[in-house]
């Protein structure tokens, strides 16, 4: 009984986790099957230039491995960086929820036909089978890969650590072009992405930016007086 108590308190900081992503996979869920019909479709000029690369749906799919493999190290390795992080995800994640709720939407830039038959226009055909092209803004691919990246870069235990640094960007640059190239996501699905998450990097990891401008603003004040 010794036993279960120490490791409840070792690792009950993953309950909160467990709790949110219980709700988001029901809101999810819910979402997935009410916004079939009646969407705000998205779209944009730049859409119709992105081709059609089936050999995206490989870092499409590492995705769930990317974002899953970092949020448990820092579960297991660091509680404090392990909350940071999950505070950038499941903020985005929120807000994806609360707009796909308020305001549906959804795409049509999907092929009706392959053009090849190959196992990797298998597997693209496979995830729009089981993906709904709705629910789309702003990308949670695009996001939560950024969210990834930065916990990586700012993980102490992974300091020093430039090589997987670099091929993290490298797979997380690759994950944001799989959504417009397999067509899963419009450009503007992924440029308000990369949008929320570059406020919530600042709100989130470089918070001194902010304390600096209130800072500086006081200090003219002062003087001003």
């Amino acid at each position: 009984m010794e036993k279960v108590k120490s490791l409840y308190r070792k690792y009950r900081h993953g309950i909160p986790l467990v709790s949110y992503m219980v709700i988001y996979l029901v809101w999810f869920a819910w979402l997935e099957e009410r916004n079939q019909k009646g969407y705000q479709v998205i779209h944009v000029s730049v859409d119709d230039y992105i081709p059609f690369c089936e050999l995206f749906v490989i870092p499409y799919f590492l995705w769930f491995l990317y974002v899953a493999a970092i949020v448990l190290f820092l579960f297991f390795r660091n509680k404090q960086e392990c909350y940071r992080s999950c505070i950038f995800l499941f903020t985005g994640m929120t807000i994806f929820l609360v707009i796909s709720t308020l305001w549906p939407n959804g795409h049509h830039l999907r092929l009706t036909e392959m053009p090849r038959d190959n196992i990797l226009t298998q597997a693209v055909a496979f995830l729009w089978k089981t993906d709904t092209p709705t629910n789309l803004w702003p990308s949670i691919h695009v996001y939560n890969s950024l969210g990834a990246h930065f916990a990586i870069v700012h993980s102490a235990e992974l300091k020093g650590k430039k090589g997987l640094k670099i091929a993290s960007c490298i797979l997380a640059v690759s994950i944001i072009l799989s959504t417009m190239f397999i067509k899963q996501h419009s450009v503007f699905d992924v440029v308000t992405g990369l949008a929320l998450g570059a406020v919530m990097y600042v709100l989130v990891y470089r918070k001194e930016i902010i304390l600096a401008g209130k800072t500086q603003r006081n200090m003219k004040k002062r003087i001003s007086m």
